[in-house]
């Protein structure tokens, strides 16, 4: 089968590999038909994910169709369609029961597809615990509406549950990229007053502003995003802050944002250490909660998708052909004619 290839620091092939066959009872071997570039693939590219191993095939962000399925799978058929999760896990280890299937303890849990074993920017990819690493498409949603929620919607959704976002509150989002907006669409169903978006492009505000995602927009260095929520808020700042962008100051800025006591979400990935100054934020009493998500809420996603209650198709800026792979990962790379998200179409449904 042809697959992208993380062959070494800043650089991907698409290479013959050999098709993947069913390990262990409870695999499935998936066709994948839409897969897409997430930023942490471009983490990979660049030698910042210390887990990926050359040679891997990278991926993790696409639906199928069940090609075959290992004896223990229960919940599922083949032929299925299925978006599938980020996240490998067992599902009855001390932290799968509790929902945070991002530190699960099996040997094979956490991160896997696409930085421990081979991923979905191929042809075919196998499940780990596909029972548990599965969620059936139904059929009135297409590929592109169902293609985001084992990864971006699920983080999406576990930050707004992790912060506590209630009905009145004002809900701050730093990074209007395509987790931003998956963040606001999930924020948005828990019926904040008010969600502020703070980008440094105001291409990407402008599409939070045009989808309904944002009720303002702070576009810096034109505009100080703490003066701004503190003229919102009657001096005090907002009462959840979710910081997705993971720039140089952006996790400074996520809490001075903040109102005393309010919540801070840290969803993004940085490159390098930062600081918690917390003689400057004394009195505050802020509560930090951060990630990795915990991807454990795929079917009530997929619900939400299908009832019409969210559309994360609306990110999918351009298509590709598998073909076009190389060309799709130095648009998405260098953010160049205002992509949020690119779908490769790898094979028909």
């Amino acid at each position: 089968m042809k697959a992208v290839v993380y062959v070494e620091n800043g650089r991907f092939e698409v290479q013959d590999r050999p098709r993947p066959v069913i390990r262990d009872p409870r695999d499935a071997i998936v066709r994948v038909t839409t897969a897409s570039i997430c930023t942490s693939d471009l983490h990979i590219r660049a030698g910042a994910v210390p887990r990926a191993v050359p040679g891997t095939v990278i991926g993790h962000e696409f639906v199928g169709v069940v090609e075959e399925l290992g004896p223990g799978v229960r919940g599922f058929e083949v032929g299925d369609r299925v978006a599938v999760n980020v996240e490998t896990f067992c599902g009855h280890c001390f932290f799968c029961r509790r929902g945070w299937v991002n530190n699960c303890t099996d040997p094979a849990g956490g991160w896997a597809m696409g930085c421990r074993i081979y991923g979905a920017q191929a042809e075919y990819v196998r499940v780990p615990y596909a029972d548990n690493g599965m969620t059936r498409i139904p059929d009135h949603v297409t590929d592109e509406q169902a293609l985001f929620t084992g990864d971006l919607l699920s983080t999406g959704y576990w930050a707004a549950d992790i912060g506590e976002v209630s009905e009145g509150d004002t809900v701050a989002i730093i990074g209007a990229g395509p987790t931003g907006i998956c963040t606001a669409m999930c924020v948005r169903m828990r019926n904040p007053a008010r969600i502020v978006m703070i980008d440094v492009q105001r291409e990407r505000l402008d599409f939070a502003l045009q989808h309904g995602l944002a009720d303002d927009v702070v576009c810096v260095p034109e505009e100080d995003p703490e003066a701004f929520l503190k003229s919102a808020t009657d001096g005090r700042g907002a009462d959840v802050v979710m910081e997705v962008a993971g720039g140089r100051d952006t996790f400074q800025t996520a809490w001075r944002i903040a109102r005393p006591n309010a919540v801070v979400v840290v969803v993004a990935m940085y490159e390098e250490p930062q600081v918690i100054p917390l003689p400057d934020m004394y009195g505050k009493n802020l509560v930090f909660k951060t990630g990795g998500v915990d991807a454990s809420h795929c079917q009530e996603i997929m619900d939400l998708i299908a009832e019409g209650r969210i559309d994360p198709s609306v990110l999918v800026t351009h298509r590709f052909g598998f073909d076009d792979i190389m060309e799709a990962y130095d648009l998405f790379a260098n953010h160049r004619d205002g992509v949020m998200k690119v779908a490769v179409r790898i094979s028909e449904p």
